[in-house]
């Protein structure tokens, strides 16, 4: 018989990180743990206020039910955390942890420091030298592909891109960008087309989350942005909340993105990835995975969940490094190449 409990973690960030929602100064988390046979298994319900499709007011509730119901059969719990997904996550992680034993979710050549995964850089949005300042510092590890937060101030966001393709042509340096849906359906058109001048690789979520669901609509404002796009256009927070299998499939063939990002944290954890990318690569839809601002637990298991799926882009995957108070780490960084130790 299993047994399980859970506890409440604030991170907290070494420095206050700018996105087009706001500056984050902390960061909250859940560790959950299951027991079994004198063994323990450890994982992350890594909710995202303000993001996370389960930023509700019963979320500790659903917790405290998992930790009661913890020995019901899996598909019964997946269907009731259908709409929890970054509980359903911290359960798969914390079951395959039982497992598998200490740190290991996904063994692998990874886990056996065999293999690495390529990771881009995270720059946060600020003024313009601050910018500047995280992007020279990338440079200098051996980055060669970039993730640059944008939508606070385009002028000033426009002109650091300018300057760094200036230096770095598109065959050097890959440069991603995400405005976290800034901007509006007008201004984005201008701004991709600015962004197709600039040979920037992709933009994710250019817009505001359709609110649009059916596949029949002409409505989909992010569907007629794909459709004429100069540059390649990722869905980030178009994922979110949708948990049906027919419903992905829906909205994929409905808006036909480049790309896809996923966030297991926020799609339903691995299972739920599982799903987005084989519907994904049935549509010829590109994907990568990228972390949500977990702890070192969380973020363990996500990258292990991510070499197993031997996709050869740059993941978007945190380093841990962020926060002041984070667990102890398993992941080393050494240019542009996460490994495990």
């Amino acid at each position: 018989m299993k047994t399980s409990q859970y506890f409440q973690y604030i991170l907290e960030f070494k420095r206050p990180s700018g996105t087009s929602r706001g500056v984050l100064n902390t960061k909250e988390t859940y560790i959950l743990e299951v027991f079994e046979n004198g063994k323990k298994g450890i994982g992350e319900c890594g909710i995202f206020r303000g993001l996370s499709y389960d930023d509700v007011p019963e979320y500790e509730e659903k917790l405290k039910w998992l930790c009661e119901n913890i020995n019901l059969d899996e598909e019964i719990l997946k269907e009731e955390l259908k709409h929890f997904p970054s509980i359903w996550l911290g359960y798969e992680q914390a079951i395959l942890n039982l497992k598998n034993g200490e740190n290991l979710y996904f063994p692998s050549e990874f886990t056996d420091g065999k293999a690495s995964i390529k990771i881009n850089g995270l720059i946060w949005m600020g003024n313009v030298d601050f910018m500047q300042e995280q992007i020279q510092e990338k440079l200098d590890l051996g980055f060669d592909c970039i993730k640059l937060k944008i939508g606070v101030n385009w002028a000033s966001e426009k002109e650091v891109l300018r300057q760094l393709r200036e230096k770095f042509p598109a065959e050097k340096l890959e440069i991603r960008v995400d405005a976290n849906g800034a901007f509006s359906f007008e201004e984005a058109k201008i701004v991709l087309q600015e962004l197709a001048d600039l040979e920037v690789h992709s933009i994710e979520q250019p817009i505001k989350k359709s609110e649009v669901r059916n596949p029949k609509s002409e409505d989909s404002l992010m569907a007629r942005l794909c459709a004429e796009t100069p540059t390649p256009i990722a869905l980030d927070e178009e994922l979110i909340g949708i948990v049906d299998f027919d419903e992905k499939k829906q909205l994929l063939e409905t808006i036909k993105p480049q790309y896809i990002i996923l966030k297991p944290s926020l799609v339903g954890g691995f299972s739920g990835c599982d799903e987005w990318i084989s519907l994904a690569e049935n549509l010829g839809i590109g994907w990568w995975i990228t972390s949500a601002l977990e702890s070192n637990i969380g973020l363990n298991a996500i990258a292990q969940y991510t070499f197993t799926k031997k996709n050869p882009m740059p993941q978007g995957l945190g380093t841990g490094s962020l926060f002041t108070n984070n667990f102890e780490g398993n992941l080393l960084l050494k240019g542009d190449q996460m490994w495990f130790q």
